[in-house]
């Protein structure tokens, strides 16, 4: 694999390792301090909702000004969100950090792109892939630790010295982006006619990859943002949360290693529906306890579902454009997932507060079943579109 795409798999590691800090202790500062239950995972909520938010104008930026300007400006948003929560939470302002989430939500929606920089980089693109999501096994490690040994060492209100050390995440990121050689669209190829919006989402391999992405990504980011909530209400502390969160993006990335191998040998729509029986199996085991073994085996699992579902998905979705379509191409399916994320991440807290735990599992069982027709819709169809279009980069 070539330097580029490594490089990209140690920002994109960095990133996520902001991301999972956050997630471990943006509920738990909702819940300190936000005026009622229902408020709860706001921040997570403005989180995704910047992420929403930036997808659009993310592509669209870099189509003008190039990836390493774009991603570049993206970090900084995201380090002045830092700044901005660090400031929040010495105050206990709660709708200011909603506001520094906010931004952070915003850097990361560039950061969504990296896997597709990866691709354009390569010459294997599940390969690609694979290698950007396996950075994530260092987030998996280092973001909940990273939560709790800050806390621990450098104790401050509402966990506001979190916030100095996802500066320093996001700062190392942006000096690592300026080393990396992207492969951007060139000025001929801009120029070849491009097909319209219309007919490119409308193909049944776009359809199937964007909801595929979008079903997985908002029952994983339910489940996730809901656990450490079913947690202290079940008398565990941030410790056991972070564990738990721990190995649920081990289950997210480790298999990364091994996944675009996988696809490679069983296909795209094989790798997906058994993602969706592993986030099925997820809900079951959820529903059978709240012991912390069962919390930390079915946060496992749903992990490696999504790494399954969001992978093979991904690599579909690189198969539908050509490379002068891929801006608005890649805006559509980012704003189409991450309106779904954002919602859910909104809904957790309601949820998980007024329905209960029980409930918000039993409601993702039929909706991952609902994702296993739309595959195996689009195994029934007669067309092969996979060799109709080059690869998008």
């Amino acid at each position: 694999m070539n330097k580029n795409v490594l490089l990209l798999a140690m920002c994109q590691g960095l990133i996520t390792t902001g991301n999972i800090l956050l997630v471990t202790i943006a509920a738990l500062v909702g819940q300190a301090l936000s005026p009622s239950a229902a408020f709860t995972t706001l921040p997570v909520a403005t989180q995704m909702f910047g992420l929403l938010i930036a997808t659009i104008p993310a592509s669209l930026v870099m189509a003008k000004i190039g990836r390493r300007r774009g991603f570049s400006l993206g970090n900084i948003v995201g380090l002045s969100g830092t700044l901005l929560g660090y400031f929040a939470l010495n105050q206990s302002a709660f709708l200011l950090f909603c506001i520094a989430t906010l931004l952070i939500g915003i850097g990361i929606g560039f950061a969504t792109l990296y896997r597709f920089a990866a691709i354009e980089a390569s010459d294997n693109p599940a390969t690609a892939i694979s290698i950007i999501m396996a950075s994530g096994v260092v987030a998996a490690i280092l973001g909940p630790n990273l939560a709790v040994w800050v806390t621990s060492y450098f104790p401050s209100i509402n966990y506001a010295n979190v916030f100095i050390s996802l500066s320093g995440l996001y700062l190392l990121a942006l000096c690592l982006l300026q080393a990396v050689k992207f492969n951007e669209v060139s000025e001929t190829l801009n120029l070849h006619k491009a097909r319209g919006l219309r007919e490119i989402v409308m193909q049944p391999q776009f359809i199937t990859a964007v909801l595929i992405v979008m079903l997985s990504y908002t029952i994983m980011n339910l489940l996730m943002t809901a656990t450490p909530l079913a947690m202290h209400r079940h008398g565990f502390d941030l410790a056991d949360s972070a564990l738990v969160i721990e190995w649920h993006v081990l289950g997210m990335f480790v298999p990364s290693f091994f996944t675009g191998k996988l696809i490679q040998r069983f296909g795209q729509t094989p790798m997906m529906a058994s993602g969706a029986l592993l986030i099925i199996g997820c809900c079951v085991i959820n529903l059978l306890g709240v012991s912390h073994w069962h919390f930390l085996f079915a946060l496992c699992i749903l992990g490696v579902g999504w790494n399954f579902m969001f992978i093979s998905a991904t690599h579909m979705v690189s198969e539908t454009y050509h490379p002068s379509e891929r801006a608005k191409a890649q805006a559509s399916n980012e704003f189409s997932v991450f309106s779904m994320v954002a919602i859910s991440s909104l809904g957790a807290g309601w949820l998980e507060a007024i329905a209960g735990w029980r409930f918000l599992n039993m409601m993702s069982i039929p909706i991952m079943l609902i994702a296993l027709g739309v595959i195996y819709w689009f195994a029934s169809q007669k067309e092969t579109p996979l060799t109709q279009i080059p690869l998008g980069r």
